[in-house]
């Protein structure tokens, strides 16, 4: 006798309870917890984005010379990742083999980085050192503003954060305030309110009165003080004209920074940063800072970065140091009369300097060379410039030879 299939409802119900169980197998998977960088494939990815709240991926192939590379630096990184308060857990998917899952995720190059939290992909493009790469990624499991309650809980807040990115304060300052701040300029710097903290504090941070913002750059030992006021536009552009030290050295990190101010640079050009005359013009710059906060002073050595210096039309044999105006594109200006400090009262110098340029006793001059946008935008893909100048060297070397093998050779007799 022919047995009778079951209703359909009935059918539908198991199927979709075995789906259920199929499910709740997979979420229940272990991953390791012990700082491991971990294997995913198409088999348990997604139960690790259920099971894991921050997953940072290497999606990567194993003949790409890059991901071989980045591999040592995350197996260094994963295990200060995976014992942060709120933990970052590193795994790698073998994305040449597994290309479904890599093109679900948009992978369309080796290694592609992204940084799932709570399952929603960030592709992260910063730097791939492991030291960098943990300073980065910390950011984004950080509460956009902290709250803190005490003395102790302050300098806890601040040795954790380190002395990467700027730090801001904000003392009798109303949350809400700071909140929508913290989190447009998270990536960038660590906000924090203070609940309660003593006088000090206050002889710590300099500051004589509350509500105060003070942003601190614990890298170049500055800290600036701001009363207010607090509404409209002014909190804004403290915070923004803060995230750069008073006085910027200018190098390859730093002038990326530049690329999202839009302040004009008050350059000085020095022969060697690091000596004491340099060093001194320095504070004289860092005191005409904090008077001229719509612009960012900065210093670069021709010692340090000569390549930078030139296109300025800066030479080893030039007159040292000197002050210009740069717009942070392909022009600059000098002030007439002030294209060189002098020995002798260097503030009074740079003083006269700042009036003839608000008065606009100034020649304006372009940059030599290539567009000089273009020459900062390829900071980050000098690699690929040093592949094309390779690859078109090897093409012009290849066709040489090919044509040697047209020209017709001479006849040669056969006893030679």
């Amino acid at each position: 006798m022919a047995r009778t299939p079951p209703p359909l409802p009935l059918l539908l119900l198991l199927l979709l309870l075995g789906a259920f169980a199929a499910t709740a197998f997979a979420a229940g998977e272990e991953f390791p917890r012990d700082g491991k960088v971990i294997d995913l494939d198409d088999s348990n990815f997604e139960a690790a984005l259920s099971s894991i709240n921050f997953l940072f991926v290497d999606f990567y192939a194993p003949w790409c010379g890059h991901c071989k590379r980045l591999a040592p630096e995350l197996d260094e990184a994963a295990p200060v990742l995976a014992g942060l308060s709120e933990p970052i857990m590193v795994a790698k998917v073998n994305a040449d083999k597994y290309r479904k899952l890599g093109s679900k995720y948009g992978v369309d190059g080796f290694p592609t980085l992204m940084l799932f939290i709570h399952g929603v992909p960030i592709e992260y493009t910063g730097s791939r050192k492991s030291d960098l790469l943990i300073r980065n990624l910390k950011k984004f499991v950080a509460p956009d503003v902290s709250i803190l309650e005490s003395d102790s809980a302050i300098k806890s807040f601040v040795e954790n954060a380190g002395t990467s990115f700027p730090i801001f304060l904000g003392f009798g300052v109303n949350e809400s305030l700071i909140a929508e701040h913290g989190g447009k300029y998270k990536k960038r710097a660590w906000f924090a309110v203070t609940k309660d903290y003593s006088e000090d504090l206050m002889v710590t941070y300099d500051f004589v009165k509350a509500p105060a913002l003070v942003a601190v750059h614990p890298k170049y030992k500055e800290q600036t003080v701001f009363y207010g006021p607090f509404e409209g536009h002014f909190l804004e552009d403290f915070i923004k004209q803060s995230l750069l030290p008073l006085t910027v050295p200018i190098n390859t990190e730093t002038l990326k920074l530049l690329d999202d101010d839009d302040r004009k640079v008050v350059l000085a050009i020095l022969e060697d940063d690091s000596d004491a005359n340099s060093t001194q013009l320095v504070k004289v710059l860092r005191s005409a800072a904090n008077a001229n906060r719509d612009l960012v002073f900065g210093y670069v050595g021709v010692k340090q970065w000569e390549e930078f210096v030139e296109t300025f039309d800066i030479s080893k044999s030039s007159q040292l140091p000197k002050l210009l105006v740069w717009d942070r594109n392909e022009e600059y200006e000098q002030v007439e009369g002030s294209e060189r400090l002098e020995d002798g009262d260097q503030a009074s110098q740079v003083s006269r300097f700042l009036e003839g340029y608000r008065a606009g006793r100034t020649t304006k001059k372009q940059v030599s060379g290539p567009s000089f946008m273009g020459f900062m935008h390829s900071l980050v893909s000098m690699n690929s410039l040093y592949i094309l100048i390779f690859v078109v060297a090897l093409l012009g070397v290849m066709m040489y030879f090919a044509g040697q093998d047209d020209i017709p050779q001479p006849r040669r007799d056969h006893a030679e």
